[in-house]
């Protein structure tokens, strides 16, 4: 599993797809959950992006609200989650989604403070996502060289899922009709990057069966 969403949620999620003996990655690949684990054992990428966030210039720190900065009830209505699944949704360990408010410019400066920070800055559907700069594909890498895998197969919709699906031997973009399409990536013109006509579980049900035919397994 290789999503946006913390160790606390994921956690009973693989418990009920019988995944617990597999790693997870988490929180768009800025951590990881250790197979077994209910939870990351170290919180301290979070507790130092809150503390750089203290030093963004006031100005700049008044056009964006951060998890950390919401409580349930706020992270609830900004997410559509329910407020006990708002509440495993602000039990971060590694990144912080940010809700941005001011104009492009600002934005451009803030971005400028980030780096200056050492902090990275990635764009989502609803959310700007800061993290201390690890990716999905940073994770699927030192899994790779863990488990030594005989194929790798990445599936993912989106911009931050594209790392990920270059360095798999075979990435598959599920289509997503409520997002533009991804621009042509490298390795698609070999066949090494496809994409599903089917959308959401449908498309990545439909094409792990195929590459199940494809690889005699």
């Amino acid at each position: 599993m290789a999503s946006s969403k913390t160790g606390a949620e994921i956690a009973s999620l693989r418990a009920e797809m019988g995944l617990q003996h597999w790693p997870a990655i988490l929180e768009n690949g800025a951590g990881l959950l250790e197979a077994y684990a209910e939870a990351p054992s170290d919180c301290s990428d979070y507790a130092q992006l809150r503390a750089g966030l203290s030093n963004i210039s006031a100005p700049l720190r008044a056009r964006f609200l951060g998890f950390g900065d919401m409580n349930e009830a706020q992270v609830s209505e900004a997410t559509g989650l329910s407020h006990s699944d708002a509440r495993l949704a602000k039990q971060r360990a590694f990144s912080e989604p940010v809700i941005w408010s001011g104009t492009l410019e600002e934005k451009e400066d803030f971005l400028a403070e980030l780096a200056k920070l050492r902090i990275f800055a990635r764009d989502g559907g609803r959310f700007m996502t800061l993290s201390l700069g690890a990716t999905k594909a940073d994770q699927m890498a030192d899994l790779m060289r863990n488990y030594a895998p005989r194929h790798t197969i990445a599936l993912g919709d989106a911009p931050n899922d594209v790392e990920m699906l270059e360095k798999a031997d075979l990435g598959i973009i599920i289509a997503n009709p409520h997002r533009a399409p991804l621009p042509e990536l490298k390795g698609e013109s070999a066949g090494r990057i496809i994409r599903t006509t089917l959308s959401g579980p449908e498309g990545w049900n439909a094409a792990i069966l195929a590459q199940l035919t494809r690889l005699n397994l």
